[in-house]
Order: C-alpha cells, then structure tokens, then sequence
C-alpha cells in the first residue's frame, strides 16, 4: 500500500475542531453565496481547485456558529422540538433565505429550504442533515435536476426514545402511533407539535412522504465515530453497509421496603436483579457462542458474524422513589444491541429474554421486556459505493500530491438517517476521520483538513456525476428527493431543504460549498447528506425497498 506520509503531515498540523456542530449549515453556506461571483474569493493559481476558503475556513466558521445553540449551559444539547432546536431552525431559515431561497416548515418540524427550478417537473436533488443532538454531544456547473437540501428533525431519539422521525417521516416507514409516543414529561409527539404551531394527525402524517419515483438516491456523509480511520492514517472511508439495531427497556419490580429493616434474606430487590442482568448481558454479548445454538436461531455464520460486530450497551438507568435509604420498589434500564447481522440480533434478544426470566424468578421479582425501535441492517449500494470510493481518490489524491493507496470501506455500527431512506430509495455512505474515534461526547473532534477532505470528495463526486442521480446526507444526514411541491403540505421529513432545479447554474465555488457541506457532519451524530438527480424521468429507480 502507497505511503500515507502527505496525509499524516496534514492530519499532525491541522486543527480540530469539534464534532458536536451539524455539518448541515455548510449547505446553508453554499446558498448563502449563490448569488457571489466565484472571482471575487478564489484566488488564480494551483491552490484555485481546492478552495480551502470555502471548503474548510467558510465551513468551519459556520460549524461553530450553529454549535452555540445549545438548551444546555456548558454543553451541547438539542433534542426534538426543544428552544434551542427552534433557534437552530430559525438560524438556518435565516441563512436560507438570505440566499434566496423559499422555505418552510413542514408537518414533522423539518425546515426546507428551495430553489425553484424552471421546470418544477424535474427530479429533486436532496441535501440535508439532522438538526437534533445527543446530550453533551460533541460539538460553474449545470444541474440537471432540481436540488433539495434537507436537515432532519430528529434522528437520535434522545427525546422520545424512537429514532428517525424526520427521515423515517419521508421515507413513509414512520407509523402513525409515533404521534402518541410521551416524553418524559408526558408530551407526546403530537403534543410537541402543536406547540410549536404543526398540526400534524395521524390522518395527515402520510402527506409528509416522498413517492419513491421521486427520489434517485441517498448520499449521506457523517463522521466515523470510530477509531479505525485514525489508526490507518485516512480522512476518508466507504460504507459498506449499516448495523442493525434494537433499542429496549427492561423494567424489574420488586418490592419497596425500609433499607433496615427488612432482612437480606427476605428482599424482593429490584437493583441486585438489575445489576444480575446488566453483567448477564455483558457476557452474552461478549461470547454469543456460550449461548446461542448453532443449530438454534443462528447457524455456524450468523455466531461468526455476531462475534465481530456484536455490541450491547446500557446507556440509561432509572429507579423508584431512588432514596438512599429505601429498596427500590421498581428499576428500569436500557438496553442497545447492533450488529450487522440481523437473524443473530433477534437472537441474541430471545437468548436475553430467556435468561431475564430465569434471573427474575429466581429472585422473586417481576420483568418486563419492551422494544422500543428496531432498524434492519442496510446494506450499501454497490453503485453509489464505487462511485464515492472514486471521488475519494481523487480527493485525497489531490491534497496529498501523490497515491495515497486505495480509499478503505467499513461497516457502520452507528445508525444514521440512511436506514429509513434505504426504504425509499438506494443509498451510500462517506465516512470522516473523528478524533481517538470518540462520539457522543464533548470529546468529539474533527479535523478542519478532514472537513475539506470531505468537501473535495463530494465536489469530485458531483463533477463525475452530473447526468447521474446522487443523494448525499448525513448527523448527520443529507437527502435526494425529487418533484417536491415547495407550497404542498407534504414536505420533505427533514430540517432544511436546498433545492437547485433544473437549469440552474452554479459556480464553481458554490459547488465546492455543496461538498463542504456533505463533506462532514460535524454534528454529534449529525450527518450531512447531498442528493443529486440525474438522467431522465425513464430512470430505474433500483433498490427502493
């Protein structure tokens, strides 16, 4: 494999930045100069074809803006719907108009914003992201087809415990029983909305969805949130394809008493059952082939599989009253199981529900298993995949000046928009480098290098292109969509639409934005996505589940 010396001496200068801010406001940045004339930013010479103004300093600045709107103090935190979320919208509303463009909110509290094509019967280019956040998070052309730029409402289900809302809203696959779901205040989803002026039914939801003849793809570029990219020294990788994952909420009662007064021998103790089934879950997680058959639900492949992408975690742990000097009458956690493997994750979920009831029993207490979200493994279009290795390449080629071998592709054990939109329409996956391969914390960092990585990789993509469809999203999360009625009250299930239709010209530079854009999503887990449609109306619209 070629030496990777060019790209660690640009990884060892650069600075970072953190990854808690979603990369979405870089597509804001490419309309907000739509209307500049390229010449009067980019200098002649070499460095011309790079654009590091626009691709890295522009983006960066923007990054950072949109990462001070925060309900937290001290930290990064906007969850679906909340203040800050709406100042979050309003920001980039602001910015969206200010570059021309006709917005509005549709009825799952998405922002678009759009460019109206001359021909409104063209296909749609999707762009966008999720405007959502973790708690504490990190923090000239001529297109064919119209372009929508998109930033999703809610994908890390920090709220209400049920991921995807914006994106699984417009890919048709969001039940209408979401609306009731309660926070933990007691609103529900509807509730949330209609607060903030959306009234959004269960008779109405579908009018949010996009028809699957609409949409050519899905692209979506997120950080890595991983370590793997570091380790080899790349900014950039291909994702092959998306873990499964089941998100759970185990309840134990027992019964509450006096902490001295009621003898160890005759407790019914919820907490020591708990932490029985927390360890439990440990070690079958850890050594699936200690429990799972393989003439049972899995065969010989399926444990092999589990074995190397198999990860549990119990992120959130709750009890009552939660004195200090009472037994708990009742204590419920979470459980989150991913794999890339689908047959061994349900499993792995029987094996746990037999071994629940066998630990519970055995201590006279109570159990109650409820699922709370569940995601089939995605995998990758093989198409869109090579097409994103390629401008990879070229990208990383290019800020190197010299091979830099071939461009790695990886599995994805974080979920990302791309699993709902995979039900509409074909997707792909462009991964960044992520310091130490830390997510979900203040921790998350993100070189400012690596963003321009990204933007390049996506101008590339879209230079290659242009007549083919391509849907970019990401944390994280951009999307492609096509022949969306900007007044229509079914608009795109994400927070923020750009739409170039056809016949629109862009400059160079304003293109370059476009890949800064879907370059990185420099959200906690926000992803960015570019969508670009291409061909004729005739296209096969392959791999629409």
């Amino acid at each position: 494999m070629a030496s990777h010396s060019a790209i660690n001496e640009l990884y060892n200068s650069s600075k970072l930045i953190p990854c808690v801010f979603p990369l979405f406001r870089i597509v804001i940045l490419l309309l907000s100069i739509s209307s500049a004339d390229s010449s009067t930013h980019i200098s002649d010479g070499p460095k011309n074809d790079l654009f590091p103004e626009i691709l890295r300093d522009e983006a960066v600045a923007r990054i950072y803006e949109l990462g001070k709107v925060s309900d937290g103090h001290g930290y990064l935190e906007r969850t679906f719907l909340s203040p800050a979320s709406i100042r979050a919208g309003n920001l980039i509303r602001t910015w969206m108009e200010d570059a021309g463009l006709t917005t509005w909110v549709d009825g799952l509290g998405n922002v678009h914003g759009r460019v109206q094509p001359p021909n409104a019967s063209n296909k749609a280019l999707l762009i966008g992201s999720h405007l959502d956040t973790v708690v504490d998070a990190g923090r000239s052309r001529h297109l064919q087809h119209p372009v929508e730029v998109i930033a999703f409402s809610d994908e890390e289900g920090v709220r209400f415990q049920s991921t995807f809302l914006g994106s699984a809203a417009l890919a048709g696959v969001l039940p209408a029983s979401t609306l009731q779901v309660p926070d933990k205040s007691g609103l529900t989803v509807q509730n949330v909305l209609k607060e903030n002026l959306i009234d959004t039914t269960e008779e109405n939801l579908s009018q949010i969805k996009y028809e699957p003849e609409s949409v050519l793809g899905y692209v979506e570029v997120h950080i890595e949130q991983g370590p793997v990219l570091e380790s080899i020294g790349l900014p950039l990788a291909v994702v092959k394809g998306i873990a499964g994952q089941t998100r759970l909420k185990l309840t134990v009662r027992g019964s509450q008493g006096h902490a001295g007064t009621v003898p160890m021998s005759m407790r019914q103790d919820p907490m020591v059952a708990a932490a029985e089934l927390i360890v439990l879950l440990e070690s079958l997680c850890k050594h699936p082939q200690d429990f799972i058959s393989s003439n049972g639900h899995c065969n010989a492949f399926s444990i092999e599989s589990l074995s190397g992408s198999l990860v549990c975690t119990v992120g959130e742990i709750s009890t009552w009253p939660s004195a200090s000097n009472v037994i708990p009458g009742q204590v419920s956690f979470t459980i989150d199981i991913r794999t890339i493997d689908d047959i061994g994750r349900e499993a792995i979920i029987y094996e746990l529900s037999n071994q629940m009831h066998r630990i519970c029993d055995g201590r006279s207490v109570s159990c109650f298993l409820d699922r709370k979200h569940d995601a089939d493994a995605v995998n990758c279009d093989g198409g869109l995949n090579s097409q994103l290795k390629s401008a990879a390449y070229t990208a990383l080629k290019r800020m190197a000046g010299e091979d830099i071998g071939d461009v790695p592709v990886l599995m994805s054990g974080a979920g990302h928009d791309a699993m709902a939109m995979s039900h509409l329409t074909k997707v792909g996956m462009l991964f960044v480098r992520c310091r130490g391969g830390i997510s979900h914390s203040p921790e998350e960092h993100v070189l400012e290098d690596d963003v321009w990585a990204a933007g390049l990789a996506i101008q590339a993509f879209l230079e290659t292109n242009l007549n083919d469809f391509l849907i970019i999203g990401g944390v994280d999360v951009v999307g492609v969509n096509v022949g969306v009625d900007p007044e229509a009250d079914d608009g795109v299930g994400v927070d923020e639409v750009l739409d170039c239709g056809a016949d629109t010209v862009l400059n160079s530079r304003q293109l370059d934005i476009v890949g800064l854009m879907f370059g990185v999503e420099a959200g906690v887990d926000a992803s960015v996505d570019i969508v670009r449609n291409g061909g004729t109306d005739d296209d096969d619209n392959a791999g629409v589940v």
